[in-house]
């Protein structure tokens, strides 16, 4: 199904690409179409790749479940797999409630209740919004009286991923005044065209979201499971920060990475019926893996610079594979779809 506003995007064409390859017909679904739902009802799968903007949720959380329970058309991703997609308080719940080690976190639903806990925490702890990718939404707090700001301001205007009002948030570490400048000039001409000036997030608002800092964590370790499939590097820190996601810093070296976090990231896909899913792994004080967040959807590129992958049973083997290569052999049953060339 396409995109944002009737676009494909690269990684949604690469399903197609992969599919003509392979001599498998499929064809593109535009949500606005009068006949969309006859075309649903004559499909066999559907894939709607859909990202962390509020445009794409709104379509997905919709339709998806529709086309899924009462259409019995297979999806990816499945309401299973992505109902918690960028909700990094609803992923701590799920996982939480099956026994799975997500680093601990204190959430609060009422602003009182959030400013009490302020006095007797023990700091520094990390602030995080729900949603949010690239760190754009995580900051570390070191006292009581930042801590005592983002309440407020949770509860009170929200917050928009990427804003956050406080020293040390990604925009200011970030800031580049050239892409700065070209994002603004490109919102105007788009104004200008009678389009929407840019793809929005949603205000995060009337919650609270601190998770403990577990210090001495130079990288993190990123495994993506697909199927019976396993890809995995590490993440290094971005410059004197804490935070690697968005950092850029990746060592594909397969024997660096703790296969103790490959297995466990196969023991939660398997109990949980995830088709695809990312975990982010950190070590805890006493050296136990725990997890930071989960994502069922990434980069492409990332997992493609993989020199290979793991089986469920930790066997590795060699090559370079296109995450949607290995998610349509899982959709689909297969084992052996081909590869076409993409420029990367």
């Amino acid at each position: 199904m396409k995109g944002q506003y009737g676009r494909v995007s690269t990684f949604a064409q690469k399903y197609a690409d992969i599919l003509s390859f392979n001599k498998i017909g499929s064809s593109f679904l535009d949500i606005d179409q009068l006949n969309f739902w006859e075309q649903v009802a004559g499909l066999d799968f559907l894939i709607y790749q859909w990202g962390q903007w509020d445009y794409d949720r709104q379509i997905a959380q919709t339709v998806l479940p529709i086309v899924e329970n009462e259409y019995k058309v297979t999806c990816f991703p499945d309401r299973r797999t992505s109902w918690h997609f960028d909700d990094k308080v609803a992923e701590y719940y799920l996982l939480r409630a099956h026994g799975f080690p997500m680093i601990k976190s204190w959430i609060f639903w009422d602003r009182e209740k959030a400013l009490s806990w302020v006095e007797t925490a023990k700091y520094p702890v990390v602030f995080k919004l729900k949603s949010g990718a690239g760190s754009n939404g995580v900051v570390l707090v070191k006292k009581p009286e930042v801590a005592r700001c983002l309440i407020n301001r949770m509860f009170g205007k929200g917050i928009i991923p990427g804003e956050i009002p406080v020293k040390g948030a990604t925009q200011w570490k970030d800031f580049n005044l050239y892409k700065f400048a070209r994002h603004k000039v490109g919102n105007l001409q788009r104004r200008m065209r009678g389009e929407d000036a840019e793809r929005c997030w949603v205000p995060n608002k009337n919650y609270a979201l601190f998770q403990q800092f577990l210090p001495n964590n130079d990288f993190d370790t990123r495994v993506t499971i697909i199927g019976q499939h396993a890809f995995a590097f590490r993440r290094f820190n971005r410059d004197n920060d804490f935070r690697s996601s968005g950092s850029g810093k990746i060592n594909y070296d397969p024997a660096e990475v703790d296969l103790n976090h490959v297995r466990k990231a196969f023991e939660i896909s398997r109990t949980m019926g995830f088709q695809s899913m990312a975990y982010d792994f950190l070590y805890n004080e006493n050296g136990k893996s725990e997890i930071c967040e989960i994502s069922y959807t990434y980069i492409d590129q990332a997992i493609f610079n993989c020199p290979g992958h793991w089986d469920s049973n930790l066997n590795w083997h060699s090559g370079h594979y296109w995450p949607q290569t290995m998610i349509l052999n899982t959709l689909l049953s297969y084992t052996d779809l081909a590869q076409p060339s993409f420029d990367k």
